[in-house]
């Protein structure tokens, strides 16, 4: 909401661009994401690891994203790989 208010009022609506570096970072957080669904549905893995996999991913994106919410300044935040758009 913060990004979406400074980029509307900004003189300058492309100063969101991305490196490259955090399109691959994010590309590898969502991969990561969708693995042990993925895995467990083909049956690479059975349910209770896929289950528990899945259930540490989603404990470590939280933390993440409270860092990432809290921590940076708006400037910094802006560049940061995993924000919201």
């Amino acid at each position: 909401m913060r990004f979406a208010w400074q980029r509307e009022n900004s003189a300058d609506k492309d100063s969101a661009k991305q490196s490259t570096t955090s399109r691959i970072i994010y590309f590898i957080y969502n991969i990561v994401y969708w693995a042990p669904i993925v895995l467990t549905i083909t049956g690479v893995i059975d349910y209770r690891t896929g289950f528990i996999t899945f259930s540490l991913i989603l404990i470590i994106r939280a933390a993440a994203n409270l860092y990432r919410n809290n921590a940076p300044m708006a400037d910094e935040g802006e560049y940061f790989a995993l924000r919201s758009p």
